[in-house]
């Protein structure tokens, strides 16, 4: 069975290409530049490489010759500050390339929470839209925020602790999320692969623990053997999620753009609601405290090494 990602080069999509590889699928990864660094690692992990940009026609249709089934992975935070408008028209054109093609299904990844409070949330919303009107059957997988060694949440989460003494603590910081491991949620994407039965289906996932953002910045401090932030109290007024958001691009080591997107929609829960999705699956993701020691150690091996 040959496999088409997009989004390849990213977080998620270098994980679960890497992954399919290892299970002995034929994977082909449509990327903007074949030529760029990330593009030539998947080559070298054994993955066939088609060129295209998703915000145009030209090698949408090649990439998805002779494919069984393709992972819409792609996210374009940080490339325009129209990007819901311009995920919603590229998921529309591949979508319907896709479908033209003969593939049985295409696999999205969107976000858990209320897509009408979050500008984020609603250009995943949209574009996984775009996909079901389209395209070939979608599964549509909806995760809460994604830990993992290298996920800009992750990066934001250390970069909070490491770098902050003090943070205000407004009371729409105490809404509640579900985090899901980076590992965990590669697993379902994969699985997914051998259950047809999720086609036209919406599945949320996230992990075996719910807790407050506040919270999450004390596991990851705890994570890290460190002090967390002393939490200041703050006027919701004042500590606007614009000026958190703000506040949040300067500190996080990953893309701030992303980040400052991250915490303007930290004011909606994403807990899961719905369970029937995810019982199809045998996967059963790990703890928080867990997920976040193997991403600190991932880390720390690393920077032994360097």
């Amino acid at each position: 069975m040959r496999i088409l990602v997009t989004g390849a080069t990213g977080f998620v999509g270098g994980l679960l290409t890497r992954r399919l590889l290892d299970d002995g699928y034929e994977v082909r990864c449509l990327v903007r530049d074949p030529g760029s660094e990330p593009a030539r690692a998947l080559e070298a992990a054994g993955a066939e490489l088609a060129g295209g940009d998703l915000t145009r026609p030209a090698g949408i249709a090649g990439a998805l010759d002779g494919v069984r089934a393709a992972y819409f992975l792609v996210h374009m935070i940080g490339d325009d500050d129209d990007y819901p408008a311009i995920e919603r028209a590229a998921a529309t054109r591949f979508g319907r390339a896709a479908r033209e093609a003969g593939v049985e299904r295409v696999i999205y990844l969107g976000g858990l929470g209320d897509e009408s409070a979050s500008r984020h949330l609603a250009a995943r919303h949209d574009a996984a839209l775009a996909l079901r009107e389209e395209g070939p059957p979608l599964t549509y997988f909806r995760a809460a925020m994604v830990i993992g060694r290298g996920s800009e949440s992750y990066e934001l989460l250390r970069g909070i602790v490491e770098k902050l003494p003090a943070m205000p603590a407004p009371d729409w910081l105490e809404t509640r999320t579900q985090p899901i491991g980076a590992g965990d949620l590669v697993d379902f994407l994969r699985e997914a692969l051998d259950l047809p039965e999720t086609g036209g289906r919406e599945i949320e996932l996230g992990g075996p623990q719910v807790v407050t953002h506040l919270e999450l910045v004390e596991e990851m401090a705890a994570a890290l053997g460190r002090r967390a932030p002393r939490m200041v109290p703050t006027s919701s007024d004042i500590a606007r999620p614009e000026t958190v958001a703000a506040g949040a691009a300067t500190v996080t080591p990953g893309t701030p753009e992303v980040a400052a997107e991250i915490s303007l929609g930290l004011t909606t829960p994403s807990v899961v609601g719905d369970r029937s999705g995810e019982e199809l699956f045998s996967v059963r993701p790990k703890r928080l405290d867990a997920v976040l020691a193997e991403a600190v150690d991932g880390d720390e091996a690393e920077a032994a090494i360097s």
